[in-house]
């Protein structure tokens, strides 16, 4: 994949957070490192009322609130600004697109670009399916001299058949390796870093099956609450809006097979299979294999219900627990756990991998401490390293085994060398690699499994949600969720533990 000499880039919802917290920053500092095509244009769209002047203004307020300081350069800003246009239209609309193709041939004559196009949807997920339709009638979604490709945000879809009527409408209108369905996990370093943890180091490889690994846990949480997000976040939840594409994606490349080439076919085929392979859940195996909370407050912290916008007697969950099984020979017989909520004492994103213990314990429990299991820890945010627990034999009289842990630290390696995940993903965008993004065939793979759990959710009403005090662990039914296995959840914070009472809502 090459990068071209000319681009421009259409961001629909311009004005937006997202365009400001995110993607302005990972565009500058991609301008910063020089790593932009030659010829290069951004086109913001959105019905605020701004100018070329007011829109760039508004964005170097966001780059100096959103970029490190150490990355703030002031003639480097200059110079990025100068790049960047507005076109205040409604993109619902569909005469918006005739303006839209008129000021984007104005761009093409002033940077010389071939016509060379990536559309860009930092909107709400409402617009998803208009916008390409609004495209494809204005003739804007074909390739011709150059190439077009557009970028979808999630959520792709809310349930099963929705997520099927947006790849309809988006294969009505692009071809599939137009697509960039993007999901900003997998333009972390560390979870990249996962595929060469497994497939560059031959030591883990015979050992990464069902034959030593005991079980797996998946970890996303974070400390703080909703926000002013409670209007959109109440029509999602946490299994919509985490868990069916982050932590699956967290699931995929920590159970695939290696590929046959690391390419885009290769890579997106093997995280096909994975979610082809997740055993169903239907009935009361949901409600057996299926822990949801709502955070309450505590402790100076407003609970769910007291948010803005969010209904008195809301029953969507913001913690949600559960126990997955994928039927293949790999990891047959190997449960998996993922959870995620807000509200959580810290924030941590890690991968915990179990092995099983030894098959004959050479050593006594001596001094009260017993041999443990290996653990491999994949710390993916904060702190990202990988910590891989051994038993040691502690110097002195006696043998007495205990844990300790071999601590590497991406911090060593010096700074990380991608200072932001969207930075990765849109460049590879501009590349036309799509092997970090989302195929159809994985969204509806992935929906297949998840859509009977929204469903037995909207059909027994008396399906518990649990209560759990905000700054908690979550509901004390998630620890009974592993201790079926004999086992507990690694909390990454020593000396927290779930002390407060719980209670059903």
């Amino acid at each position: 994949m090459n990068k071209p000499d000319a681009l421009t880039l259409v961001i629909f919802g311009a004005s937006g957070d997202l365009t400001r917290r995110k993607l302005m920053p990972a565009l500058y500092l991609l301008y910063k490192a020089g790593r932009l095509p030659r010829r290069f244009a951004v086109l913001g769209m959105a019905r605020t009322s701004y100018d070329d002047d007011r829109f760039r203004t508004s964005i170097r307020e966001g780059l100096l609130s959103f970029v490190r300081p150490d990355e703030v350069d002031e003639k480097a800003i200059h110079a990025f600004l100068s790049c960047l246009h507005y076109l205040s239209a409604d993109p619902s609309k569909p005469e918006a697109y005739a303006e839209l193709r008129i000021r984007l041939e104005e761009i093409d004559r002033t940077i010389d670009n071939p016509h060379n196009y990536l559309y860009y949807l930092a909107t709400p997920p409402l617009l998803y399916g208009v916008i390409p339709r609004h495209l494809k009638a204005e003739g804007l979604n074909r390739d011709g001299d150059g190439f077009r490709r557009i970028v979808v945000e999630k959520p792709f879809g809310y349930d099963l058949s929705s997520a099927l009527e947006l790849n309809r409408i988006y294969l009505d209108a692009f071809r599939e390796e137009q697509i960039y369905r993007i999901d900003h996990f997998l333009g972390k370093e560390t979870v990249q870093n996962i595929l060469a943890l497994r497939f560059a180091n031959s030591v883990f490889e015979p050992l990464w099956n069902r034959n030593y690994i005991d079980y797996v846990e998946i970890t996303a949480v974070e400390n703080m609450g909703i926000g002013t997000r409670g209007g959109f976040y109440d029509g999602v939840g946490t299994l919509r809006d985490m868990v069916q594409n982050h932590l699956a994606q967290l699931l995929a490349v920590t159970a695939m097979e290696p590929p046959a080439a690391f390419d885009a076919s290769g890579f997106r085929n093997e995280v096909v299979k994975v979610y082809q392979s997740l055993t169903p859940l239907t009935g009361e195996d949901i409600r057996h294999s299926v822990v949801r909370g709502q955070y309450m407050a505590s402790e100076g912290r407003k609970g769910y219900r007291e948010e803005e916008q969010v209904p008195t007697l809301s029953r969507t969950e913001t913690y949600l627990a559960m126990r997955l099984e994928l039927n293949n020979w790999r990891w047959g017989g190997v449960p998996f756990y993922i959870r995620t909520g807000k509200q959580m004492p810290t924030k941590v994103s890690e991968i915990v991998i179990h092995f099983k213990p030894a098959p004959y314990s050479l050593f006594r429990c001596e001094g009260g401490t017993c041999p443990v299991p290996n653990r491999l820890v994949i710390r993916i945010q904060p702190n990202e390293g990988i910590v891989l627990r051994l038993g040691m034999k502690k110097p002195g009289e006696g043998f007495e085994v205990l844990p300790m842990d071999m601590d590497f630290s991406y911090a060593e390696l010096g700074r990380l060398p991608t200072e932001d995940a969207y930075a990765r993903l849109i460049e590879d965008c501009i590349a036309g690699d799509p092997t970090l993004f989302i195929r159809s065939d994985a969204v509806e793979s992935g929906w297949h499994f998840f859509d009977p759990i929204l469903k037995y959710w909207q059909d027994v009403p008396e399906c518990p949600l649990y209560g759990y005090p905000a700054g908690s662990w979550g509901p004390l039914e998630a620890d009974s969720l592993m201790a079926r296995h004999g086992a507990s959840w690694t909390n990454p914070c020593k000396n927290l533990t779930n002390t407060h009472l719980y209670c059903e809502l």
